[in-house]
């Protein structure tokens, strides 16, 4: 049982790519600070992904690492966060949780998988809960901003790599990254400042960007390119630029962007690094 729960915490803590259950702990006790309801979306998805991933039969050690509980943590998250905590979200949960680790072992075969696995399973799951009209989305109005608010975009930019808008949660998983990796908790606050500035400068709205919603892309970027050794600050700062563009790219179109920016422009930037 303590080694299972240690799994599960190395899920958590793998959202942004940490293998350690205390930061794990630190994103959880994040999370449960902020709401509840996330918090019971983020423990079904990482035990269904985690537990389905054991059913299948797949690499213990990969499993032991968290490798395949962090997908289905952030489907647990995002389901609840776009459509409420309801009977028909947690069925849609536990689908999207299984699918994420099917996804994974396919993906992760190939090419680093990241957070893919995650947007693709989740948008699978949004596309067939608004076609057979399950559920309706939870809208919260943004609320307009004619100043940039610099504490608040980088401090929410942590928190919104897993849908939180709120600045002790985003600072609770800043420490959390810190615990496990201090290169990682830099190159991410490199991403949340960066990606919170380049926004400014590019005249994205100020709304969006205060809240974190042009940073957590970013931040992701930094993590996990800050383990690479050749040009390491350069290809991070094009990672970082590349994720806001992605992002304001496909909200324009209308595309729930989840955190697809990361993973597009990772992928990009690995590919340039070796060609």
């Amino acid at each position: 049982m303590k080694n299972y729960i240690k799994i599960i915490l190395r899920g958590v803590g793998q959202v942004m790519l940490q293998e350690n259950a205390w930061t794990g702990l630190l994103f959880l006790i994040g999370i449960f600070y902020n709401s509840w309801i996330f918090g019971l979306g983020f423990i079904l998805g990482n035990i269904i992904s985690t537990s389905s991933a054991k059913y299948f039969g797949y690499s213990k050690e990969d499993i032991e690492k968290g490798l395949y509980g962090f997908n289905g943590t952030l489907v647990g998250i995002a389901i609840f966060y776009l459509f409420g905590f309801n009977f028909i979200t947690v069925i849609a949960v536990i689908i999207g949780a299984i699918l994420s680790t099917l996804i994974m072992h396919i993906m992760s075969k190939k090419i680093p998988a990241f957070s893919a696995p995650f947007v693709i399973s989740t948008w699978i799951i949004i596309l067939g809960i608004v076609f057979f009209n399950f559920a309706s989305f939870i809208t919260s109005p943004l609320i307009p901003s004619n100043f940039f608010n610099l504490f608040s975009s980088v401090s929410e930019s942590f928190g919104q790599v897993m849908f939180q808008e709120n600045i002790i949660t985003g600072i609770l998983f800043f420490i959390g990254i810190i615990i496990n990796s201090k290169i990682s908790a830099y190159y991410a606050f490199y991403g949340a400042l960066l990606g919170s500035l380049f926004a400014v400068l590019i005249s994205l709205p100020l709304g969006m960007i205060n809240i974190g919603l042009f940073g957590y892309n970013a931040v992701l970027c930094g993590i996990a390119l800050s383990n690479k050794q050749n040009n390491k600050f350069l290809f991070i700062t094009l990672a970082i630029i590349l994720s806001v563009l992605i992002n304001f790219g496909l909200d324009k179109i209308g595309i729930i962007t989840l955190t697809a920016p990361f993973v597009l422009a990772t992928w990009i930037v690995l590919f340039l690094k070796d060609h």
